[in-house]
């Protein structure tokens, strides 16, 4: 990798007296995954995220484990486990909902037959194993290529990544230009771990994100996807859209709202995004559910309801605007983005229920009630009269209205198709007036 040869003499060890990492942090499941695979003659390392949170302290989510052993050695030793991918092929292995990654140790060969670049450098495949000193340089931050060695519970620094913990600083391995090239995902990842750590860019990795940002445009819509789910569903929402504007890269995720950014924005919408990412935020790390469709229902609203007003401002044809402009405006997102279908109906259907909630008369409260995204729909709304762009008091009275029902408990919004097709018995109507 030109200028990411490792160097043994670089490494750091320390031993278990020295580091604050225990056992007893660690999950039943990835314990049983290490020490299977220790005693059966491999090597076997905590690796990564699993690493860095245990070290600030924070419980990781995931445990990964990196090892000598190749994907069908793996799957020998485990026969609740499967191989998967073909860029790069893991091994999951699963213990009920728990699921232990495990990776080999990759080595970085461009001339490989295992390894497979296109004309930009990108990497489209890469299954070239090698030792755990080649593994930990082709780790994309220093922070994240610190292992946890399971045969002495000592832990591996082969790239200054205790250091960057110390200064909280997210740092590359190697060349910033060189390393978003081979992935630009890399630079969405920068972001994402600066959200959720509070760490800083290193002033080169920062630099070469405004001078890469278009490669994210050659990114699969599919993997993109994947990525923005896990931009905003990481707890820190709000940050992450800090960031994504000050990098200028919210161009490639939704080029859509990025216009709309640029030609002075309603600052009561700018509140809305920030509202609404916000309570993201708090359902996230409260452990409630969230869905992908409202955030990008949330993305998308501005430029919706700005485009429906254009072409009809009379509230009671402002349905059949919004569903015009709003399958007109999903469609140019999905070019950019492959926001599955149930995601997308969902948006959709949370953006057009925004007027039926202004008719409260006669059966019209009840059939809103039914409806499939209600709980989304009412969600969206109360953000927008916290915010001022909606009725205080509308939104008050269906949090009355919803009390006077049965079963209206909280839910998620991807359960509620089900629960909301159920008969209901008839009752008094009240009206916002």
């Amino acid at each position: 990798m030109n200028n990411q040869e490792a160097h043994s003499d670089q490494l750091i060890v320390i031993p278990r007296s020295q580091h604050s990492i225990s056992r007893k942090s660690i999950s039943d499941a990835a314990l049983k995954v290490l020490y299977r695979l220790s005693n059966s003659g491999h090597r076997a390392c905590l690796v990564g995220g699993g690493v860095r949170d245990l070290l600030l302290g924070v419980q990781p989510k995931d445990f990964d484990v990196a090892t000598d052993a190749t994907p069908e050695e793996i799957r020998a030793l485990f026969k609740n486990s499967r191989i998967i991918g073909r860029r790069f092929r893991l091994v999951h292995i699963r213990f009920g909902r728990d699921i232990i990654e495990v990776a080999t140790f990759r080595a970085h060969a461009e001339d490989s037959a295992r390894t497979e670049l296109d004309t930009h450098g990108r990497i489209l495949r890469d299954n070239t194993f090698g030792d755990i000193e080649e593994d930990a340089i082709r780790r994309d931050f220093t922070v994240n290529a610190l292992y946890y060695d399971i045969h002495d519970f000592s832990m591996l620094d082969y790239a200054g990544g205790l250091q960057d913990i110390e200064k909280r600083q997210l740092r590359l391995i190697g060349d910033p230009t060189t390393r978003y090239q081979e992935d630009p995902v890399r630079m969405l990842r920068a972001l994402r771990f600066a959200a959720k750590l509070d760490f800083s860019i290193e002033a080169s990795a920062a630099d070469a994100i405004h001078e890469c940002g278009r490669l994210l445009a050659v990114i699969p819509p599919a993997r993109m996807f994947d990525e923005v789910v896990k931009l905003f569903h990481s707890g820190n929402a709000r940050r992450v859209f800090e960031l994504l504007r000050e990098f200028n890269l919210l161009r490639y995720l939704v080029p859509a709202l990025d216009e709309w950014l640029q030609d002075d924005p309603s600052e009561l919408m700018l509140d809305f995004i920030d509202q609404a990412l916000a309570n993201t935020d708090t359902r996230v790390n409260t452990g409630q559910p969230v869905s992908p469709g409202f955030i990008f229902a949330v993305l998308l609203w501005p430029v919706v309801w700005h485009e429906a007003c254009e072409i009809q401002s009379d509230r009671q044809r402002m349905i059949p605007a919004l569903a015009q402009v709003g399958e007109t405006v999903m469609k140019r997102q999905v070019r950019h983005i492959s926001i599955p279908r149930r995601f997308s109906q969902m948006a959709r259907d949370i953006w057009t229920s925004q007027p039926r909630f202004h008719r409260t008369q006669g059966k019209q409260a009840q059939r809103l009630l039914e409806f499939p995204v209600f709980r989304a729909a009412y969600d969206f709304m109360c953000i927008q009269a916290m915010v001022g762009l909606s009725p205080y008091k509308l939104s008050r009275w269906w949090t009355d209205y919803q009390a006077d029902q049965p079963d209206q408990g909280e839910r998620p919004a991807e359960e509620q198709t089900e629960k909301a097709r159920r008969p209901r018995r008839r009752r008094r109507k009240r009206s916002a007036d």
